[in-house]
Order: C-alpha cells, then structure tokens, then sequence
C-alpha cells in the first residue's frame, strides 16, 4: 500500500507532499499503481525545482519513499499560481488513483495555515 499525505495551505498552495511504501498491485517492474504514483510525484517534483523562486526540498534517499516541501521565497503572482497550480495537479491525480485502486492507494489532504 502507498500511502500519500499532501498538505496544502488554505489558499490551495502545496507546501509538502509524501508518498511512502509499495502499492503492491503487481510485483516490482511492472506495478502500473506504482508508477503513477512516481510520474505524479517526479513531474511534481522536476517542475517546482526547475522554477526559480521557489524554495524547495526534497528527500528521495530511500526506496519507496518520495518527499517534498515547497514554498515561495518572495510573494509573486505567478510564483503563487505555479505552486497553486502543483498542489491541484497532485490533489486530483491522488484522489483518483485512491479511488479506483483503494487497497494499493491511500490519500489524505492536510490544510494549514
């Protein structure tokens, strides 16, 4: 089971998102639930540290394990639609793979101020 947390301000921001362990629909390699858990977190991941003005951290040291923090440095506009943008993106894909596959996806939203 992998099961993903994303935390969100109020205003819809994404300010960290972690997936940790296997999905367990099919064995490693060829684990279709796994691997859009990895594109979703990945591409998530390759946009917000290519955007320059947003801090961001990222831990993917361990096997089944992707993590992130983002925040802006500075208040901009687009930055702010970008990361907007980023936790929408994550938020419906997450929701959708935990509903069409329950027993291998786990999905909660945190809001925070």
């Amino acid at each position: 089971m992998t099961a993903v947390t994303l935390v969100k301000a109020k205003d819809g921001s994404v300010l960290k998102c972690k997936a940790l362990g296997h999905a367990g629909f099919a064995e490693s390699g060829k684990d279709i639930v796994c691997s859009a858990v990895t594109v979703l977190m990945r591409t998530a991941i390759q946009v917000l540290s290519d955007t320059s003005g947003i801090k961001f951290d990222t831990d993917t040291s361990t096997r089944g394990l992707l993590t992130f923090m983002a925040e802006t440095k500075k208040s901009d506009p687009v930055l702010q639609e970008r990361i907007f943008t980023i936790g929408d993106f994550l938020q419906k894909g997450f929701e959708s793979l935990s509903e069409e596959f329950p027993k291998n996806v786990t999905f909660e939203l945190k809001l925070e101020d």
